[in-house]
């Protein structure tokens, strides 16, 4: 199967009415994607109770309004690793997303850039880390640890050169989810898709396992540790922010290795299930974090108030993965410009609503208890 097989192409000058939220490109998104791309973006790890519990939880946080306040002046401006963003709203890496429109990396990088908001691009991008930041505004990258550190540090140095402003590390995947959906549909990259980024680092077979646990010391063989982190933090001058983090020990645990900032997150339901959701983590790792760096959550995000709880509960920013994905393979770099629009302006009447002119007046006590 070629790439453009894999989707429907049904090219829109313009978003459709019946599109009025984030929610809706989801619809759109279903009839332009065959099962094979469909699965491996909404697939969750076994029974997908983490999955439909990243939603949920946000459901169950009602909001307290506050009336008859002053907002004039305000804004959703924040400083986040010494660059000043206009909202607090990033793209979270996603890979292979030339399964879901054909300019893939790309269309995200230029949707971002017109909204002003950072994306970050993924170590499993099929578009070359070079290429997007052509095409991008403010660029991250997200990096797992090769099996060899000299690989690893040759994409670090890549995203230095590329003039990426921070290195996300993802901790919580060193063995791949569960996915029962992706393995029913037998799930498959077609061709001319790849891991572009990982194309000139050679491969390694896996150690050979005689005897013991074909995860446990096969596959885990190799896995990253706290020494990695630290590691990295010795060997580059950019912010390192660890993903993947739901306990509060291991927050702090990040920080004393170098941890510039922490992304609390559940891999978007995807790696192990009956996690907690991200939202309902989040106060925890804030109480214990106690503004030492900024918290950054993803998992759920759907709506503008959702930016709002996460705020009042300690992240100081969000990323959001599947909704622009959808917007996506919708309408290309439009639909992702669409997205990050709306949610800001939801999130901006969700503000103005509550009374909160700036991001440092949104507290836990616009939430009722």
């Amino acid at each position: 199967m070629s790439a453009s097989e894999s989707i429907r192409p049904q090219p829109l000058s313009a978003i459709p009415r019946e599109i009025a939220a984030a929610t809706d490109y989801e619809r759109f998104a279903r009839a332009r994607l065959d099962d094979n791309a469909w699965e491996f973006l909404t697939a969750g790890a076994a029974d997908e109770i983490t999955l439909r519990d990243n939603r949920a939880a946000f459901d169950r946080i009602r909001l307290k309004s506050k009336v008859l306040r002053d907002v004039s002046g305000g804004h959703t401006r924040l400083d986040l690793f010494g660059h000043v963003l206009e909202h607090p709203i990033l793209l979270a890496p996603v890979g292979y997303q030339k399964l879901f429109h054909a300019d893939g990396e790309i269309a995200s990088a230029l949707g971002a850039q017109v909204m002003a908001a950072p994306f970050v691009v993924s170590t499993l991008s099929s578009t070359k880390l070079e290429d997007i930041a052509t095409n991008s505004g403010p660029l991250w990258f997200q990096l797992y640890f090769q099996r060899h550190a000299e690989h690893t540090l040759s994409l670090v140095r890549r995203a230095e050169s590329s003039g990426c402003q921070a290195l996300v590390v993802t901790v919580d995947a060193p063995v791949a989810g569960v996915r029962n959906r992706e393995h029913r549909v037998g799930f498959h990259l077609p061709d001319g898709i790849t891991a572009v980024n990982l194309a000139d680092l050679p491969t390694s077979a896996a150690p050979a396992i005689a005897l013991g646990n074909v995860v446990l010391d096969g596959l885990m063989a190799n896995a990253p540790t706290w020494k990695d982190v630290a590691w990295l933090v010795s060997v580059t001058s950019l912010p390192v922010v660890v993903k993947g983090i739901l306990d509060p020990e291991d927050a702090l645990l990040a920080i004393q290795h170098g941890a510039s900032g922490i992304i609390v997150s559940n891999h978007g339901g995807r790696v192990l299930d009956t996690l907690p959701a991200s939202i309902d983590a989040l106060p925890a790792v804030a109480a214990a974090v106690a503004g030492k760096v900024p918290l950054l959550l993803d998992g759920g995000i759907r709506r503008g108030t959702d930016i709002f709880k996460a705020i009042a509960l300690g992240a100081t920013a969000v990323l959001i993965g599947r909704p622009y994905i959808y917007a996506l393979a919708t309408a290309g770099a439009l639909g992702v410009a669409h997205v990050l629009r709306t949610l800001r302006e939801e999130f901006e009447v969700a503000m103005a609503l509550s009374g909160c002119a700036t991001l440092a007046e949104i507290k836990r006590v616009n939430l009722f208890e």
